[in-house]
């Protein structure tokens, strides 16, 4: 859904997928800069964050990091509940149990089916990393051929893919486009150490996060030719993979698709959006919070934090950190800063977003009207925030004289460049 959008808003579908391959070849950059720690050091995201935002501050941004994980969680799961409402029998779906509540916003019928694929999620993620590292390897093949399935089936019944060969308005859309297809893999770019750290070398985990640009890039023109498919098929633009597989019918082919769309939405929402609250919670509590616990209890905000921690690692600290002092919560210690807050990070991560604020106001209805430069940068939020978050920080990392404090290099850590 989120792939086909840029057709939706008006690009040609060479124009959709040439926007979503070039922020995904954006986001390689922090994703392998962010990740580089994670592989040197063997930490995760909220042990990184407390180089730059303090012992203590790093529960700002890892805190951050997860009410994001958890929205997007809610609505990944919402989407699998509605592919196991769509195989119920027509009788149950049209009994008294599917009448919509007022108070609850939905049936108690799609209700329930939301919360036994939230159920059907946790039996993987009670594994622990272990049970997703599995789920991952077996569902990615499983995947590529169900997708080529519907791309044949797509091609077949419109008898080709001439209708997407439209015109098209290109650049009013670029940019923001851009900035949202770069905020979509934005969270897993900002807490990547978390599952980077697994690795065995740094050119494993640029290997590894290499195809990204290619396999997203792939999977859009299956998305916009899917898409594109259903207006001369159905007479129609159906975007919803849901609302097409109620389109198709056929229990046979229902149970594969939605097979499908169970496996794409679990791998992606428990690899993008329970490891980072699971472990924000580690972080939080570790006396009372397993990777087990917290994952069962648990871009205008990802850009800031983004550009300080990278800001930090690779100019402030030249990539060495201290594993020890990291864990320490001795006053005396060099990510102590102030009663374990990094005032500076904190500073630069709130002027940081202040200025999207206004767009974001405007983009829900608050306020009616902005200044044009504001609508600017609302549309370029990640890469307003990212850069101008970690210029601020070296400038007050420079003033208040944290600069020089990069430490020796530990003789026992691997020399992973």
């Amino acid at each position: 859904m989120e792939r086909s959008s840029p057709i939706n808003l008006g690009m040609a579908w060479w124009q959709g997928i040439a926007t979503v391959v070039a922020a995904n070849v954006i986001l390689l950059v922090p994703l392998i800069l962010t990740g580089h720690p994670g592989t040197r050091y063997g930490i995760s995201f909220p042990v990184l964050a407390r180089s730059s935002f303090g012992i203590r501050g790093a529960h700002i941004p890892t805190l951050l990091r997860a009410l994001v994980g958890c929205g997007w969680y809610g609505i990944e799961t919402w989407i699998g509940g509605e592919a196991i409402f769509l195989l119920l029998p027509k009788v149950i779906k049209e009994s008294t149990f599917s009448q919509i509540l007022p108070w609850l916003g939905t049936s108690p019928l799609e209700f329930a089916c939301f919360i036994a694929f939230w159920l059907a999620q946790l039996t993987t993620v009670w594994k622990g990393m272990e049970g997703i590292r599995e789920l991952e390897k077996y569902s990615a093949p499983i995947l590529i051929v169900l997708t080529s399935c519907l791309l044949t089936w797509a091609y077949v019944k419109a008898g080709g893919f001439g209708y997407m060969l439209s015109s098209s308005q290109f650049w009013s859309l670029f940019f923001p486009s851009l900035t949202a297809n770069i905020c979509f893999w934005a969270t897993l770019a900002l807490n990547i150490p978390d599952f980077i750290r697994y690795a065995k070398s740094q050119n494993d985990q640029v290997i590894g996060q290499a195809g990204l640009p290619i396999f997203m890039g792939a999977f859009t023109f299956v998305g916009l030719a899917v898409t594109c498919s259903t207006k001369v098929i159905f007479g129609r633009v159906i975007s919803s993979p849901i609302q097409l597989l109620g389109e198709i019918g056929g229990f046979t082919t229902m149970i594969l698709a939605i097979i499908g769309i169970s496996l794409a939405t679990i791998t992606t929402n428990i690899a993008a959006n329970v490891v980072a609250p699971a472990n924000a919670l580690v972080n939080l509590s570790p006396s009372k919070f397993t990777f087990r616990r917290g994952a069962l209890r648990y871009s205008a905000l990802l850009g800031p934090i983004g550009g300080i921690i990278l800001t930090d690692y690779y100019l402030i600290h030249r990539t060495n950190l201290s594993i020890k002092d990291l864990y320490s919560l001795s006053p005396y210690g060099p990510y102590y800063y102030s009663g374990g807050y990094n005032l500076a990070a904190t500073a630069a991560l709130v002027i940081g977003i202040l200025p999207v604020i206004p767009g974001f106001l405007e983009n829900v209805g608050i306020l009616s009207s902005i200044p044009a430069g504001f609508g600017v940068i609302y549309n370029n939020a990640w890469f307003f925030s990212f850069f101008s978050a970690g210029l601020l920080y070296w400038l007050l990392s420079c003033l208040t004289g944290k600069q020089d404090k990069s430490l020796p290099v530990d003789p026992l850590l691997p020399s992973a460049k």
